[in-house]
């Protein structure tokens, strides 16, 4: 089982990757914007990718910055 080091950082990142998702399904819901290689929808997948890459990218590094070294104990 993954263990998980639960910080202000993973938390952060959980909730910026969950406000991409949110983001992009409210968006595509209310104004029918799901042509992805539509020219006026680009600014929305802009959004999207960037709050998605920093929630993945904040909690790969919070997870990196909780573990151990191996060889301290």
């Amino acid at each position: 089982m993954a263990k998980f080091n639960l910080n202000v950082w993973s938390i952060l990142s959980v909730l910026l990757i969950v406000a991409a998702v949110v983001f992009y399904l409210l968006w595509g819901i209310f104004f029918d914007g799901w042509n992805m290689f539509a020219k006026e929808y680009m600014g929305v997948y802009a959004i999207t990718i960037t709050l998605l890459l920093f929630g993945i990218f904040g909690f790969l590094l919070a997870k990196k910055k909780g573990e151990e070294p191996a060889g301290k104990k």
